[in-house]
């Protein structure tokens, strides 16, 4: 047990290291814990770390399915739903099937083995991917796409993956009845996501209380996750409809203080997850090795880089026809939503990063089939998976801000980001003036006294008048408004110090210092987010 908590302590050191390397270096923080996860697992006196698969499905994978879920835009999955489900089906079913035969034809894997291999390493993984991409501002577009499939692509990869698993079991499968299945697998976890997370939003809503709010929050993924994943289902589908249901229909359910502490929390637990689990991923490199010799490893290893070479072409030729086919065979899509410049699906087609879902499905497969009766391959999967992991990740993860920026796509997030810094801008000048505006009726309201509403009144004025400016990078008085925003910061501070001060003169408490130190800290924080995002780029 303290062996346990000591390697979990050191794990922990690790990840935030290199997460303090990633950010000095600017290169993808899941990448870097692979390799020095790898680096870690060929040193001799480092313990051998086993990946337990069901421990990674069933304990870590729900909560960063769930966050992933709720942070996305429920309007930007709506809007590119079928470019999402042709790649989070279409293009895992396709990818399949072509790694089938090639692991059948060219390494001459038996059929049902191979098809397996192709269900775990169909789906990508959004983690690097969208990391690059949000440092390199590409358009909004490609990474809702990229995310939105990241969501829902593990469902398929999971269900294909089970539908194998069992025809090796039992040596018995149907199409017709894989295929009834696998439609009633996605009803069934879509249905029960949105129940889960309509009910427990309502049990948020009545709890009124934020540590019960928050504790319910983290009970969601799971109770969507773990009954789909009991009855043979993948679990994956119902978390990211409780997921996307929960950040929509939470803006009028959720209170203030609640929310506040419950993105923090959640923050929280997706860094440590996604950390732990990225490094955990590449300290597998000797447990896939183990037992095998070198001759026989090199040749997976090949082995792993053809296949490798086969998912990442194939997802160049489903994306590009998905992308313009629909459009020439359907005049309705094209005027609705015009083709999109080559660019476009070449980046969705490079970013093909196979992660730590596909490496959890690949240690699952059992040992044995029977009593004294080995699992038929299981080894050569577990090498090939790691493998096309590995090659992926740093072969594309690391190109890919090459990529980016060859093909112009980062001036076009840069375009794209003005724009929305704009259109925020706008949306808080409306709800400043929609402030000032219900002055008047709070004053008729509670019988006010004018007077005593002046300051108010002043100050909402002021903030109007600050947020007019920020809106134009060009507009003379945009100076003026970065030198308040720095004034009230220069306030903050000085209020701060001043409450220091008293805490060590002792007259107040550490109680009265920690709820006054509190709103210092929404203040500031708050002014630095405008900061950030209202006031243009120096």
């Amino acid at each position: 047990m303290a062996e346990g908590l000591y390697t979990t302590a050191a794990l922990l050191g690790i990840v935030a290291a290199v997460m303090w390397v990633a950010e000095r270096v600017r290169l993808p923080m899941p990448i870097l814990l692979v390799v020095a996860g790898i680096a870690l697992a060929l040193l001799p006196w480092v313990p051998r770390i086993e990946l337990d698969a069901e421990f990674v499905m069933i304990a870590l994978l729900p909560p960063l399915i769930y966050f992933a879920a709720f942070s996305m835009s429920w309007q930007a999955f709506r809007a590119n739903l079928r470019p999402i489900l042709l790649l989070a089906i279409g293009c895992v079913i396709f990818t399949t099937v072509a790694v089938a035969a090639a692991g059948h034809w060219m390494i001459g894997l038996p059929l049902g083995i191979a098809f397996m291999l192709g269900a775990i390493v169909s789906p990508p993984d959004v983690v690097a991917p969208l990391a690059v991409a949000e440092r390199l501002g590409m358009p909004r577009r490609i990474t809702a796409i990229l995310e939105g499939e990241g969501l829902v692509n593990d469902a398929t990869a999971l269900i294909l993956f089970k539908f194998a698993l069992v025809a090796i079991l039992t040596g018995e499968l149907s199409l017709v009845t894989a295929t009834r299945d696998f439609v009633l697998v996605l009803i069934g976890e879509t249905v029960w996501g949105a129940i889960v997370g309509y009910c427990v939003l309502r049990l948020r809503h009545y709890a009124r209380e934020p540590r019960i709010e928050v504790m319910l929050s983290l009970m969601t993924p799971y109770l969507a996750f773990w009954p789909p994943h009991a009855l043979g289902g993948s679990g994956v589908l119902a978390t990211v409809v409780a997921g996307l249901y929960t950040g929509w229909a939470g803006v009028a359910l959720i209170r203030s203080n609640t929310r506040l502490q419950a993105l923090f929390f959640w923050d929280i637990v997706n860094t440590v997850i996604t950390g732990m689990i990225f490094l955990l991923t590449g300290l597998q490199a000797r447990t896939v090795a183990a037992g095998l010799d070198g001759a026989v490893l090199r040749q997976l290893l090949l082995d792993g880089i053809f296949i490798s070479i086969v998912v990442i072409v194939v997802r160049f030729l489903w994306v590009f026809p998905a992308t313009y086919l629909p459009r020439w065979l359907v005049p309705s899509i094209a005027a609705r939503d015009p083709a999109p410049a080559w660019r476009f699906p070449f980046i969705i087609a490079f970013t093909g990063v196979r992660g730590v879902v596909s490496l959890a499905a690949a240690l699952s497969v059992p040992v044995a089939i029977a009593t004294n009766v080995a699992f038929p391959g299981r080894d050569r999967v577990l090498v090939i998976t790691f493998t096309v992991i590995v090659v992926t990740l740093v072969a594309q993860g690391l190109t890919l801000p090459f990529v980016v920026r060859k093909l112009g796509l980062d001036r076009l997030g840069c375009e794209e980001r003005k724009e929305r810094k704009l259109r925020e801008a706008n949306a808080r000048l409306e709800t400043a003036r929609a402030g000032l505006d219900r002055l008047a009726g709070v004053i008729a309201e509670h019988r006010i006294a004018d007077d005593l509403l002046k300051p108010w009144r002043s100050r909402q004025e002021q903030r109007i008048a600050q947020l007019a400016h920020a809106r134009d990078p060009d507009d003379e008085g945009l100076a003026q408004a970065r030198s308040l925003n720095r004034v009230e910061l220069a306030l903050i501070s000085a209020e701060r110090e001043r409450l220091n001060a008293l805490l060590r003169e002792e007259q107040i408490s550490d109680e009265i210092r920690r709820r006054i130190e509190r709103d210092l800290d929404l203040d500031e924080e708050r002014l630095r987010r405008n900061a950030r995002g209202i006031v243009a780029d120096d």
